[in-house]
């Protein structure tokens, strides 16, 4: 993994109308038949869009060492972070930082690892 941060989205809104529009490309390109009436239909169903699933992952940090070092691993090793305790994790979605948080138990199940946010890229940190 390589330590340089993806930044920022400027213009949340703006990506996600080129992604909508670039969708809109796909799917009139793999039915061509169609004609105009699939893409009035995408327009007036903002749920296809929101049912799409996407990767989101929790990053904690990340390590670089040599391959023989890496080899030398075994069962009960520890590899060192870049990161210290407290500092916030990264929140990735396919790919991309869209937010930092504090790592918290969940209030429902105290046996399992929740992120609360306290920064969204191109906004200011939550209240």
């Amino acid at each position: 993994m390589t330590n340089a941060e993806p930044e920022p989205q400027e213009n949340g809104e703006e990506e996600l109308n080129k992604a909508i529009e670039e969708l809109k490309d796909v799917l009139h390109e793999e039915n061509p038949d169609a004609g105009g009436g699939s893409t009035a239909s995408f327009e007036g169903n903002p749920d296809l869009v929101m049912s799409i699933p996407v990767e989101v992952q929790i990053v904690l940090g990340s390590a670089e060492m040599p391959v023989s070092q890496l080899m030398a691993l075994k069962k009960g090793s520890t590899v060192s972070l870049n990161r210290r305790v407290g500092e916030p994790v990264e929140v990735v979605v396919n790919g991309r930082r869209i937010a930092r948080g504090e790592i918290t138990l969940v209030d429902d199940d105290p046996s399992r690892f929740g992120v609360k946010l306290t920064e969204i890229a191109g906004k200011a940190a939550v209240e």
